[in-house]
């Protein structure tokens, strides 16, 4: 009695040094406010790193509105396939996934390179898409960047893809990160097809689910006219990855091992260009993303077959991509996304 007694005391003079005290309480909110921005920070971190693994994988496209009189929708598509995830640098306010797609074909098991992501705690710029080529570092402001995270998504052979910030929240007791309006080169599906649109505009949402986690893509397919951002039709893209290792989960580990000390200068390469242009120009193509993209991955599978060294290949990657990437960016980032974003 005489503890919980003591115990009431204590906690009821404490209270009493926080009213009459405005210093005191003031140090006491920062405190609580510092450490609700840590568990929150802690939370992000956790939501990103369980995205790691090995999963098979559902990708769900479909237009669905129209917003001109002259486009039809196409017909929803769907495919799928495996994929491992790994994370392959963690310093903490900084985490890369790096995905890898696992296929058979007649019997043979081969590895593809796929699609990576990069998340950055509070980043003082973005990577964005601003025209046919073209990506340029856009300044992220004190206010837009507390608490956010951004993520930077990268093309099979490591030349940029787009970029977005957002912030980690719960809502309705689900866990999701929500992107600003980003714009994007056409993916593969449409690019082969040659379509009337040239990009898209995009919200891009990720959620961990039980046994997994889901992508989903709000994608306006838009076209550059006079300038100007003219939308076609909407898309509605749900990438779901479902935890799954009934598939050869080694062959992604055995490629990964033999190939990433490569991987890791073709990094650094692109990194190097970005840094000294303020962001890229590179040739687009339809069929692989880049010009250069085919045989990026060329070298990385004959480094996995024993047939290049490292240290060849990396002399023949810094050269492909100082070739393509000689030209300037000829834009600056909007610091708002355009008009048409918004539709």
């Amino acid at each position: 009695m005489n503890i919980k007694l003591k115990t009431r005391l204590g906690a009821a003079l404490f209270a009493l040094a926080m009213a009459t005290s405005p210093a005191l309480a003031d140090a006491g909110q920062q405190q609580m406010r510092a450490t609700a921005t840590q568990s929150s920070f802690e939370q992000d971190r956790a939501d990103i790193l369980a995205m790691a693994g090995d999963y098979k994988v559902r990708f769900d496209m479909m237009e669905t509105t129209s917003w001109r009189d002259d486009y039809e929708p196409i017909k929803a598509k769907i495919s799928g396939g495996h994929e491992s995830v790994r994370v392959i640098k963690d310093t903490g306010r900084e985490i890369v996934l790096q995905h890898l797609l696992v296929a058979e074909h007649e019997g043979e098991t081969f590895v593809i390179k796929h699609w990576r992501q990069d998340w950055a705690y509070e980043p003082a710029k973005v990577l964005v898409y601003t025209d046919a080529g073209t990506w340029v570092n856009k300044d992220v402001s004190p206010s837009e960047r507390q608490g956010s995270w951004s993520q930077t998504v990268w093309q099979v052979d490591d030349s940029p893809r787009y970029g977005g910030v957002g912030k980690w929240q719960t809502v309705n007791g689900l866990r999701s990160w929500t992107s600003d309006w980003t714009a994007r080169p056409l993916a593969r599906r449409d690019a082969v097809r040659h379509p009337v649109y040239d990009h898209y505009q995009a919200i891009n949402r990720h959620q961990p689910m039980p046994g997994g986690w889901i992508h989903w893509q709000d994608n306006v397919k838009m076209k550059w006219v006079d300038g100007k951002a003219v939308p076609y039709v909407q898309e509605s893209v749900l990438n779901t990855y479902k935890k799954f290792d009934g598939y050869t989960v080694s062959a992604a580990d055995d490629y990964w091992a033999k190939t990433k000390a490569y991987w890791a200068e073709v990094r650094k390469e692109w990194d190097k260009v970005i840094a000294e242009k303020g962001g890229v120009t590179i040739e687009e193509e339809a069929q692989t993303g880049t010009v250069i993209s085919a045989r990026l991955l060329d070298i990385g599978t004959e480094i996995s077959e024993g047939k290049l060294t490292d240290a060849a290949a990396i002399r023949e990657a810094r050269s492909l991509i100082q070739g393509a990437t000689g030209k300037k960016p000829v834009k600056t980032a909007a610091t708002k996304s355009p008009e048409s974003a918004e539709y």
